[in-house]
Order: C-alpha cells, then structure tokens, then sequence
C-alpha cells in the first residue's frame, strides 16, 4: 500500500495534478483509482493531464495494478490554442493506454460523462469490464445547455429553458445509457465501495488474450 502511494505522489510530481492517481485497499489486491474532477475550474482533460493518465495507466498495466476509474468529466477544455498544443494526439495517448490494458478495469460514472472525455475516461467502447454509475450521473454527448444551442439555434430564449429541461430528461439519465448497453448498472452511491470490490473479486482470475501483432500505431 505504501509504495503504492509512493507511484501515486511521484506522477503527481512530474505531471500536473489533474488526474487524480490514489491507491486504495478496496481488495487484498490494492487498485489503483483514477478520478478527474469535473468542478475545477480547468477542464482536467488538456494535454498535460491526458499524459499523466496514459503514462499511469500503461505503469499499472506493466505491474498488474487493477485499475478503478471514477468519471465526473464535462468534456476537454476547447479552444485553438489547445488543439495547436496537442491536445487531441494527448488524448488519443490516454484512449490507447485504457485500450491496451489487459488488467481488470472497473469505470464508475459519478457526475458528468459528456463528450471525447467520456470516451478516453475507460469508456465501454475502449473495452472495460464492468461499468457502474450512480442515479445523478449524466451522461451524452454534452450538456443540455449546448445541445439546445446546436439543435434549436433559432428558438426563442423561452423556449429554450424548456427545451433544455426535455433534453436533461429524456437523455442525460444513467437509465438511457444502461439501456443501450454502456452501463452494467446504476448503483446507489453509498453501496459503491462495496460493488467495486466485489467486481474486482469476480474479475481477480479474469484473463484477457489480446490479438496477435508486433505492436499498435499509438500516437508519438
């Protein structure tokens, strides 16, 4: 446990602070957690935090850490700047690292899980093995507010809070995610600790057998 924190407070170090990379003794094996926190004030998914969870997830991977994702994510921080910077080749680097991991992999959704951040955040698409979420997580491609704006540009300020009220119902539920297949299951939040654990007791002599190949075409 001690020298798991020891790797956790050593990439905090040399990367920025955003993802958090706790250790925690959840099961005899500890995993290792990785949270972003979609109430800072900067969006955690720019370039430097992108790394800092590829280079972490691929460390945990080459020792057999199971690894515990917790998504609260509103999306990448936009902006031309950051795209000219290497924001989107950053964020490939983290989708390839969740990707190639063949260690068990639990995500669990806690808030916000919109957009490309969702997908890299150990999404079901890049094959994780169990996914929770709690009842008040949302998740789609964005936010009603920006959603409205795209869809119904020409409606009228009026319309729009309603509009947005019908969007948050009817698409930014666990329920409509769970449906479709991108969610095992919505958890009450203070069951958490105790389903997390008991998924990664069902997934201790899980083995994953990858296709044979020399290597991927990651991003550099």
């Amino acid at each position: 446990m001690r020298q798991a924190i020891t790797i956790a407070r050593l990439f905090t170090c040399h990367y920025t602070s955003a993802p958090s990379c706790p250790a925690c003794p959840v099961v005899k094996e500890v995993p290792v957690i990785i949270g972003s926190d979609g109430s800072a004030e900067v969006m955690p998914w720019a370039s430097a935090a992108s790394q800092k969870g590829a280079r972490f997830v691929r460390f945990c991977d080459a020792f057999n850490l199971p690894l515990v994702t917790l998504v609260d994510t509103p999306g990448f921080l936009p902006g031309k700047d950051l795209e000219w910077r290497g924001m989107i080749r950053h964020g490939a680097e983290l989708a390839f690292a969740y990707a190639e991991a063949t260690v068990p992999r639990v995500c669990v959704i806690l808030r916000k899980a919109f957009g490309g951040a969702c997908i890299v955040m150990d999404s079901r698409g890049l094959g994780n093995d169990l996914c929770f979420a709690w009842p008040c997580a949302e998740i789609a491609v964005m936010g009603a507010q920006g959603a409205v704006q795209i869809l119904h540009r020409n409606a009228a300020p009026e319309q729009r809070a309603e509009l947005q009220d019908e969007y948050t119902e009817r698409f930014l539920t666990p329920w409509e995610a769970a449906e479709r297949g991108y969610v095992d299951e919505v958890i009450d939040p203070a069951d958490t600790r105790s389903v997390v654990a008991r998924a990664l007791e069902a997934l201790e002599s899980s083995r994953e057998h990858l296709p044979g190949r020399k290597h991927t075409i990651g991003p550099m």
